[in-house]
């Protein structure tokens, strides 16, 4: 982590500000995530916000697999010592003003995603001493350059209804009739119960 964002970094997951809070447990999720060993199954995630990283995370890499080939040769250099400054460079770079206008919730998934690539890269390379600075470094740089744009934008909500799992078709036909069944069975109970009241 560069020296000047040690001065400015907060409480991270002790933060009083929930918005805050959230960057960092989602920082912390996705790359305990994206590095757990094949065949471990995951922890449920602990947070909307934090299941829709996961769930958007994965489609994007299921679905643009050749975009991510290039990272091994972007972190090539990477040792333990410039992880963290290799990472907020490329992110400056991102969201470098010439370059930005509003804030898309795409840019910020990629944020995370690139964190978990770095992250991927390093545990391959046996810096896995690395992954909490760089959960730490993720977490500080989306306090600082991305929630105070979100913070007038409802927060994370609208991150998890862009990237939060739909429940397809299927499942909301299945979800409509369990309840049509449990109000009509709550209904068939009360005639009955009605009925035998009156008798």
């Amino acid at each position: 982590m560069r020296k000047s964002d040690q001065s400015t970094t907060s409480q991270g997951l002790t933060n009083p500000d929930p918005l805050v809070r959230e960057a960092y447990l989602m920082a912390y999720d996705y790359i305990d995530y994206m590095t757990a060993r094949p065949g471990v199954s995951s922890r449920p995630a602990p947070s909307l916000a934090a299941a829709a990283l996961r769930h958007a995370g994965d489609e994007l890499l299921h679905r643009f697999p050749i975009f991510f080939r290039r990272w091994p040769r972007v972190f090539h250099d990477v040792t333990e010592e410039t992880a963290c400054d290799t990472l907020v460079s490329i992110l400056d770079e991102h969201f470098a003003p010439t370059r930005r206008r509003d804030l898309a919730w795409s840019a910020v998934l990629s944020t995370y995603v690139l964190a978990g690539q770095m992250a991927l890269h390093c545990q391959g390379r046996g810096m896995t001493s690395v992954l909490p600075q760089l959960q730490h470094c993720v977490g500080s740089y989306v306090e600082r350059v991305i929630c105070p744009e979100i913070k007038d934008r409802g927060g994370w909500s609208g991150f998890v209804s862009r990237f939060g799992k739909k429940q397809n078709l299927e499942g909301q036909v299945k979800k409509a009739c369990c309840w049509s069944l449990v109000i009509l069975t709550a209904g068939i109970l009360a005639y009955f119960v009605w009925k035998k009241r009156i008798t």
